[in-house]
């Protein structure tokens, strides 16, 4: 896990946005690793060739646009030292000869170190501040000095070291000695680079990558140079590499060995539509005990996620984006996160359904828990749930992974399980993505925190449902679409984005064209002229929108939240549906299209009927007083005052 967290100026800040942290149990071989570097170093990186040729021909812009290419070589050129080592140096007296778990970078002499570091030094001069020159002069200063006295061909390092054995056989090795080494020289703690703030978002992203770099040499470099181990003395210091933790030093020694533990998936079987489609529960004359929302409750994030904290804490795997450029981009300006576990926030909204439902737990029949992020397996989320609700037994207490489809699924099966125990059915979705993403920008401008508790109840009148239906499966890349843990982004939440549009856009056909063959509630008209608003999954609201127009759903009868809170998942159309009478969107009974598409490529929708006084008031969290309901719906200014005034 990843977790934010806020440092001492009350900033949201992603320390796996910067500290490089490869989780090597499940790196299997160095073909892996290679792609992992390439894809997180390379891909963006100029080689120091590169910025002098540029710098020479005048390419650059502002000074800005000069040091974040310093900081993207720089992170290249330390590729293998960030991921895999820490460096300890020693006296060349006091090293080991014979372990096999220290090692030693064999390195070769860079060349025109001298003439692409006055080409770097001219061309600085010579351009203008972006934002803040004191800032940016000072953040030269720094990347300067890394990058003028970097001594070594970067493209020739190879990930595993020589040992000190293997390197005393290698004719003409050479290493880096220091002269006069320090061990007291600047270097940067993990809170002094967690702590740092700049007016300019994309200047305080540029400053931690800098400080991190920095900490990659912290010794006087303009006196360090590059000497062979038959040159070695007793007192010179050497710079020792040391596997960062036990999980590299085991791959180091597979990789070694020659053994790989790759296990190919078996080739997947082509797709092929189903014999015929099945058609969606109309629930009216299909169940005999009609369901009822008594309640809705959500809980959202307590701690907000703007887009300049996106930017601010960018790590350098990312090509240059602006808050404004994320809004454009997913219609999303805010994102919500907690800093309570996901199960409780999940058990706040499941307390608050009940109250505004005015049930006790002797009432439920049965609790359905719909996520795709629970680190919960044993016991279930939904058992732990009915347990500390005081629930003594149920007839079914289960967890739902459909991810974004999670609030379909758990409606179908909720009046699946009232057939049954004709007994209130507790419904909680919840979802926490703020500390499963790490360096998938995709990920992290889309996915947000968030939970929600509806309770269902057989009706002694009429129903809240009219229609639920629910898809899986398709072709194998839109199954993958999004995947958790992907053990090629080092266990990281994935996003595909042209798969995700590909399977949304076929369940969008699909879900419209069985609502106009649906008979309408009112005469012999169609079910998708009976709808007063759409609600959807908050995926993306530009993209939604692109393909519901075509369709003929005009965009104004869309209600989105995303901008607010993100993509919650499985909690998202609850979340929405509520603050959709929060807003009032909805001020009166009326009839609501709530589709959900997502990972593993399922879908569904729900029709139903939603009344303002089905949802509960909203839960506003101070961190010191805990969870407590508001009588009215706050503004976003008022929930920020409450947890952080």
């Amino acid at each position: 896990m990843k977790p934010f967290r806020m440092n001492k100026h009350n900033k949201l800040v992603f320390p796996s946005s910067i500290f490089v942290e490869l989780d090597f149990s499940i790196i299997v071989d160095l073909n892996q690793l290679k792609a992992i570097i390439k894809r997180d170093f390379e891909v963006k990186a100029p080689t120091g060739t590169e910025i002098a040729e540029r710098a020479d021909a005048g390419e650059y812009a502002t000074r800005y646009d000069l040091l974040r290419d310093l900081g993207l070589h720089l992170f290249w050129a330390n590729r293998f030292a960030l991921a895999m080592y820490e460096k300890r140096p020693t006296r060349w007296r006091d090293v080991p000869r014979s372990r096999n778990d220290v090692f030693v970078p064999l390195l070769q002499p860079r060349e025109n170190r001298e003439a692409k570091s006055a080409s770097v030094l001219n061309a600085y001069g010579k351009l203008s501040a972006k934002w803040d020159q004191p800032a940016e002069d000072d953040l030269f200063g720094i990347l300067f000095d890394c990058f003028s006295n970097k001594l070594y061909r970067a493209s020739e390092l190879p990930p595993i070291k020589a040992t000190i054995a293997e390197a005393l056989t290698t004719a003409e090795a050479r290493t880096t000695v220091l002269g006069d080494f320090n061990p007291d020289h600047r270097h940067y703690s993990v809170d002094e680079i967690l702590d740092v703030t700049e007016e300019q978002p994309e200047l305080e992203a540029l400053r931690r990558w800098a400080m991190v770099l920095h900490n990659q040499h912290p010794w006087d470099r303009s006196r360090a140079r590059l000497k062979s181990f038959a040159e070695m003395h007793d007192d010179d210091v050497v710079v020792l590499f040391y596997p960062k933790n036990r999980h590299v030093l085991d791959f180091i020694n597979r990789v070694k060995s020659g053994i790989s533990s790759v296990m190919q998936a078996p080739a997947p079987t082509p797709a092929v539509e189903p014999i015929r489609p099945l058609p969606p529960m109309v629930v009216g004359s299909a169940v005999k005990v009609q369901p009822k929302i008594e309640s809705l409750a959500i809980r959202k994030g307590e701690v907000i996620c703007s887009n300049i904290d996106v930017v601010r804490n960018s790590p350098p795997t990312w090509s240059p984006m602006g808050a404004e450029e994320i809004a454009e981009k997913t219609g999303i300006e805010r994102r919500r996160y907690t800093a309570q576990p996901l199960e409780n926030i999940a058990l706040e909204a499941a307390r608050a359904a009940m109250a505004h439902a005015g049930r006790g737990p002797e009432e439920i029949g049965a609790l359905l828990f719909c996520t795709c992020t629970s680190e919960r397996l044993i016991p279930s989320t939904a058992t732990w749930l009915s347990g500390q609700l005081g629930i003594m037994q149920t007839h079914c207490s289960a967890d739902i992974v459909a991810a974004c489809a999670g609030f379909p699924y758990g409606i179908a099966e909720a009046i699946r399980q009232l057939q049954e125990v004709e007994r209130p059915v507790l419904l909680v979705l919840a979802e926490k993505f703020s500390d499963k993403i790490g360096n998938a920008r995709p990920s992290r401008m889309i996915f947000g925190d968030g939970a929600a508790a509806m309770v269902i109840a057989p009706s002694d009148g009429a129903r809240d449902v009219e229609v639920v239906q629910t898809y899986a499966s398709g072709p194998f890349s839109q199954v993958n679409s999004i995947i958790w843990p992907n053990h090629d982004f080092d266990n990281d939440i994935t996003v595909y984005g042209p798969e995700v549009k590909a399977l949304v856009k076929r369940y969008l056909n699909q879900m419209i064209g069985e609502l106009t063959e649906l008979k309408g509630l009112k005469g012999d008209g169609k079910l998708i002229n009976d709808i007063d608003v759409i609600v959807p999954h908050q995926a993306n609201k530009n993209m939604i929108i692109d393909i519901a127009v075509p369709q003929g759903i005009a965009a104004e009868d869309i209600y989105f939240n995303i901008t607010e809170v993100g993509n919650a998942s499985a909690a998202s159309i609850p979340i929405a549906l509520a603050d959709a009478v929060y807003e009032g969107a909805v001020s009166k009974r009326s009839l609501v299209f709530a589709p959900g598409f997502g990972a593993g490529a399922v879908g569904g929708y729900v029709v139903l009927s939603l009344e303002p006084s089905m949802v509960a008031p909203e839960l506003v969290t101070n961190l010191a007083m805990g969870p407590k309901s508001t009588a009215a719906h706050s503004s976003l200014n008022d929930i920020k005052e409450a947890f952080h005034g």
